[in-house]
């Protein structure tokens, strides 16, 4: 066993102490201490965010932009103070390309449609890769569907990497748009997209990136990136769940249409003629998830207070020395061996199916997560029906992946 509670964070912290600034990771589960490596599914969130959340309901409840009382202001004041938070942790130009969304699905969902209306004719392509999450496939299917547009997929290696050379080939004077994971949720790849960018820039297309699994493991700079969009949810980076972020470059933005209609995209309405707001108001229609945006402001906060570049070597240590660890075990099987990657280890003990694993697991206090994913067209093409992920993050230790690694050999002994 090993035993971390003397490494020192740059904030001056221990481990220990850090990890006692999130409440949920002190409870049992069946009388063993919570082990959680679920964190590319949701992570636990911190007292900083919690906290604020709570004063928000108890002292300041009220409605945003729309009143001239002191609880409105002082919403509205900390609800446009995240927003520029937010730009601020992904560099982008502008405060108001940094749209609030319910999450990384709907921001998807809000670029396929609105794009998809102003840009894609029939006949046009769109290509997305192999390895993406149903939320990054199933809204581009839907707009192609609409639009007579054909979708276009990047194949992968059996180390789970994106062939360029193919994506080259399928990069023609059809496609409109490109979208892409940062980071698969399911096999930890880390997607080359700098050079995704580049390629489709050269040849005038926009890119978005799903970057779900990135935001909280390293940092994003959209403007040194040069991407077009970027979708992320606040529930994967500490905070709550219910918000998330669409970036879009101004150009873009100012030229969709809205998403949907109803109070604070507009600028007049009468019945015969709407005059649509300015951004970023044109495409958050109705009241939004106030308390969720307070609670994404002291994540972004509290991610800062630790630094990412701490969490990012942190992480990568962890990740070395889970991956050494669960390769000692006999009949395992790495789903997914990137050169580069972050975050995610899926695999396969033998014949035993991966949900029988993850029972077994859980009834050891050691949460992980189990089935396809959300991508089983990549778990087609590895011919399997899912696999057991554990998700690390940086409040993990070395003495839960010891745990998990004997919580692996006891399930698999009792299934042979």
């Amino acid at each position: 066993m090993h035993s971390e509670s003397a490494t020192i964070l740059n904030t001056g912290k221990s481990i220990d102490d850090i990890r006692s600034q999130f409440p949920i990771l002190q409870t049992k589960v069946y009388g063993q201490p919570l082990v959680y490596f679920d964190n590319g599914a949701t992570t636990q969130k911190p007292l900083a965010v919690i906290n604020a959340m709570d004063e928000y309901y108890r002292e300041y409840n009220s409605n945003v932009h729309r009143g001239v009382h002191h609880l409105s202001q002082r919403a509205t004041d900390v609800f446009e103070e995240t927003r520029r938070k937010v730009t601020a942790y992904i560099n982008a130009a502008h405060d108001y390309e940094v749209l609030y969304t319910k999450g990384t699905t709907e921001s998807v969902n809000l670029v396929a449609s609105c794009f998809g209306k102003r840009f894609v004719k029939p006949g046009n392509s769109v290509i997305i890769s192999a390895m993406e999450h149903h939320s990054n496939i199933v809204p581009w299917q839907m707009m192609c569907e609409d639009r007579g547009a054909i979708l276009k997929v990047i194949p992968i290696n059996d180390k789970g990497e994106l062939l360029m050379d193919e994506f080259e080939q399928l990069l023609d004077d059809t496609v409109s748009i490109i979208s892409v994971n940062y980071i698969s949720n399911s096999l930890g790849t880390v997607n080359p997209i700098r050079d995704i960018i580049a390629k489709a820039h050269a040849k005038g297309v926009p890119v978005m990136i799903d970057a779900a699994q990135a935001i909280q493991h390293l940092p994003i700079d959209v403007q040194d990136l040069d991407v077009d969009f970027l979708a992320f949810s606040s529930h994967k980076m500490y905070g709550p769940t219910g918000i998330g972020i669409l970036y879009g470059k101004e150009k873009w933005l100012n030229e969709m249409p809205p998403y949907q209609g109803g109070g604070e995209m507009i600028k007049t309405v009468s019945f015969q003629k709407t005059v649509y707001n300015v951004l970023p108001f044109k495409f958050e229609a109705g009241t939004p998830a106030i308390a969720e945006v307070v609670g994404l402001g002291a994540a972004v906060d509290f991610i800062n207070g630790i630094g990412l570049d701490f969490i990012q070597e942190r992480e990568a240590r962890l990740l070395d020395y889970a991956l050494n660890a669960l390769k000692k075990i006999d009949g395992i099987r790495i789903v997914g061996e990137a050169k580069e990657r972050s975050g995610v280890i899926s695999f396969l003990v033998g014949n035993a199916h991966p949900f029988d694993v993850g029972e077994l697991l859980d009834k050891q206090g050691i949460a992980v997560r189990t089935g396809h994913h959300c991508c089983q067209p990549l778990m087609d093409w590895f011919e399997i029906p899912g696999t057991v992920r554990a998700s690390i993050t940086f409040y993990n230790t070395e003495e839960e992946i010891d745990k998990l690694v004997a919580g692996v050999l006891k399930a698999v002994k009792l299934l042979s």
